[in-house]
């Protein structure tokens, strides 16, 4: 797949558009192999390269993770187990700054969400047209790489956090307490419209604000590169300028797909605080 191939409009769509199986309007199983067919297929389709990514970068973390576990050395440490401890002791660090109860689930929560984000989000540096145009040599009609640019995974995540922040407001004030904070505060038994509507709406808020933000971010950090790349089509002063514009944008990306990361642990672990809380 090349930008000299395709319109600007038509190369921009296709990096845009997933790998989707699902039932055709026919009834048939398969892939789509439009941007229409893939809308047509609604609720019974699945996003293979979403699903394929995320699944395949979580097991390269828990693989590594893993290894280097297994040969922790109690003299000198390599640099690997280094690197490895900086990143554990970093999120355990945040974890005692912004959670004040007593749970063990919390660090290896907060560990798994930036490490898994941050290794979707790092996707987005590879060349754009490079994983792309070996789905199209196997005969693959779309390949989206980078997981955290599908609102269905970063939807999937933040509602995994609701569902845990639920558990746990319930688990430790009772469903009466639960159900009372969202009823009696901040305005009293007598504004209970009131509360409900503001408590609600505040709740709500945590998965859409949590998936929306990371969503938002790194996609418009995809539509950047996939900008600068259609320039690489109109000769060769413009050429260069986007090979200038690529590499700047690359390194600005990296502070950005670690901020990012950074952002849903830390709202990850501040809401689970929330629940444990008997106000906020």
């Amino acid at each position: 797949m090349s930008a000299e191939a395709h319109t600007s409009t038509e190369y921009i769509k296709h990096h845009l558009q997933n790998l989707t199986y699902g039932q055709h309007a026919d009834g048939t199983w398969g892939l789509a192999h439009t941007a229409q067919e893939a809308k047509d297929m609604g609720f019974m389709a699945i996003n293979l390269d979403t699903m394929g990514f995320s699944i395949l970068l979580g097991a390269l973390f828990l693989f590594f993770f893993h290894l280097v576990a297994k040969s922790v050395a109690t003299g000198v440490p390599t640099g690997l187990q280094n690197f490895v401890e900086w990143i554990v002791e970093f999120v355990d660090s945040s974890v005692k700054g912004s959670f004040t109860a007593r749970n063990p689930m919390v660090a290896p929560l907060a560990l798994t969400i930036f490490i898994w984000i941050f290794l979707m989000n790092l996707m987005d540096l590879f060349p754009i047209d490079w994983l792309p145009g070996i789905a199209t040599m196997l005969g693959l009609p779309f390949m989206k790489v980078v997981a955290s640019t599908d609102p269905n995974a970063t939807f999937g995540m933040s509602l995994t956090v609701f569902a845990l922040v639920i558990y746990y407001s319930i688990k430790m004030k009772g469903l009466g307490g639960f159900v009372g904070e969202l009823t009696l505060q901040p305005f009293g038994k007598w504004g209970m419209p009131a509360n409900l509507l503001l408590e609600g709406v505040n709740l709500i808020a945590k998965p859409v604000s949590l998936a929306l933000r990371l969503f938002g971010n790194m996609y418009a950090g995809e539509m950047i590169f996939i900008l600068i790349a259609i320039m690489f089509s109109g000769g060769a002063v413009l050429a260069v300028t986007g090979g200038v514009l690529q590499w700047a944008w690359a390194v600005f990306h990296i502070l950005i797909i670690t901020l990012q990361a950074f952002i849903f642990m830390t709202l990850t672990i501040v809401y689970l605080d929330m629940a444990h809380q008997e106000h906020h």
